[in-house]
């Protein structure tokens, strides 16, 4: 049996997360370590994934009336120092280009680690009154973010996402973006990723770099840490002042344009293999899985057996299933079942001569392992099935680790067992939430956007506090 496809060596989930998490994306062919330190090549397979995501985000994207573009990986230097917070916020991680063409540049470029800077200097040569606002951009790229400590989609030196960026008249026309895009995140994680996760307002520490304010989806792993899955920000008239752009409004005066920006990553598919996989591997939801379907005609059936297959495969087509058929013959029934088990192909189809004289088909459900009889029409029902239970799934999981701490003594214990969600009173101030973080490793993930006033105390140091944070150990 090929080594990529052998689950003798698959580590167990429940033995050692970390290595389990690396075993999948390597075996079930995501992905791969680049001969450069820190990054990585994502296969075909893991790429179909994110093309997955990219048709249902573009659609809705083009919906909004924001427009694809792109812009130069290579932005100067001076750009990013024009906005202070900004730029102290990705220092520590730019890569910057000293030398090119045969000689050292005159210039600093630094290799692209989000685009505000470079989109909004040409935003600013492209509008001069209100009636060229808004302006709506997005753009699927890659981009530059050089860590010390990688992790395979989670946390690597480049990766892909896309990146909106627009412009508004007011400050309410750009807040409506900022919720629009943080909901359609959440579609895009909970109709398509099956991932259930708390939506919130990032803290003053942990928002992004030259933001107002910053939102996020926040999802808890199988292993009790929590997962950024996207932001949203609202940037005021930051960004639009340090570059001094300004328009002028309809009386004629200086108007800086309100912006914001929001981005979802490849980090997505890291947290999709977490959440879903098992033991054997892989656990797609049906609407992201690039092959909803495997059929199998067992090897050495007769002739009709293949025939009758391919008919399957075409009533399945018929019905926008995305299927595939494995017929070849120079591997046994058994490594098939044990590959697309791995890939986490949601329903496997078996086919032999009981199957074909009957007209029926044997069904295999990734999920449960659970071998049933089907007929090719039931096959869509029940994918549309497994993708709601695999959510709830998730759903109940997520709340059944999601503590309510009412001390810190009992906030210490839950971070030092079993983790999770933890939600708390917390007074807000940094210094506070600091301390926290060096005494029990959680961080801020967000206040949930459901949140209502209370009166009580700090966790942590006994002030006032009218919010209920959500804490958690991060990615």
């Amino acid at each position: 049996m090929s080594e990529s496809y052998s689950k003798k060596n698959l580590t167990k989930k429940s033995d050692r997360f970390s290595d389990w998490y690396t075993d999948v994306i390597l075996k079930a062919e995501l992905a791969d370590y680049a001969p450069v330190k820190g990054c990585m090549v994502i296969r075909p397979y893991g790429y179909a994934i994110w093309e997955g995501i990219q048709r249902f985000m573009d659609e809705r994207i083009k919906e909004r009336g924001v427009e694809n573009a792109y812009f130069p990986i290579f932005i100067p230097e001076k750009f990013l120092n024009r906005e202070k917070e900004h730029v102290a916020g990705f220092a520590p991680h730019m890569a910057v280009v000293t030398y090119a063409g045969g000689e050292e540049l005159k210039e600093k470029l630094v290799v692209r680690p989000t685009s505000e800077t470079i989109m909004y200097e040409m935003f600013k040569e492209w509008t001069h009154s209100y009636r060229d606002l808004p302006v709506r951009i997005n753009q699927w790229n890659n981009v530059v973010r050089w860590e010390k400590r990688t992790y395979l989609f989670l946390r690597t030196s480049e990766f892909l996402w896309q990146e909106g960026h627009c412009a508004h008249v007011s400050h309410k026309e750009s807040l409506d973006t900022v919720d629009w895009a943080l909901n359609m995140y959440i579609d895009t994680y909970q109709k398509q990723l099956a991932m259930y996760g708390i939506a919130g307002r990032k803290s003053e520490t942990e928002k992004f770099a030259g933001a107002q304010q910053t939102f996020t989806y926040e999802i808890l792993m199988p292993d009790g840490k929590a997962l950024q899955g996207c932001t949203s920000h609202d940037l005021g008239q930051n960004f639009a002042k340090a570059f001094d752009w300004h328009v002028q409004d309809d009386k004629g005066e200086k108007l800086f344009p309100w912006q914001n920006s929001w981005g979802f990553s490849t980090r997505s598919i890291g947290g999709l293999i977490m959440v879903h996989g098992d033991d054997q591997g892989l656990i797609l939801p049906p609407n992201i899985a690039p092959i909803q379907a495997i059929v199998i005609p067992i090897p050495g059936s007769s002739d009709a057996v293949f025939r009758y297959a391919e008919t399957v495969v075409a009533q399945l087509k018929a019905q926008q299933i995305r299927v595939k058929v494995d017929a070849r013959s120079n591997e046994s029934a058994g490594f098939k079942f044990n590959k697309w088990e791995l890939k986490g192909v949601p329903v496997r189809i078996e086919i032999g001569e009981n199957e074909f004289r009957k007209e029926i088909l044997t069904g295999v459900f990734r999920h449960n392992q659970q071998r049933t009889e089907i007929k090719p029409y039931e096959i869509q029902a029940l994918l549309t099935d497994l993708q709601q239970k695999l959510f709830e799934r998730h759903k109940e999981f997520t709340e059944k680790h999601t503590h309510i701490a009412d001390t810190y003594d009992v906030f210490k214990e839950i971070m030092s067992t079993k983790r999770g969600f933890i939600r708390a009173l917390w007074c807000e101030n940094p210094a506070c939430e600091k301390k926290i973080k060096e005494e029990t490793k959680a961080s801020t993930r967000c206040l949930p956007l459901d949140t209502r006033d209370q009166n009580g105390l700090c966790i942590s140091c006994g002030k006032p506090a009218i919010h209920q944070w959500v804490f958690a150990q991060a990615y």
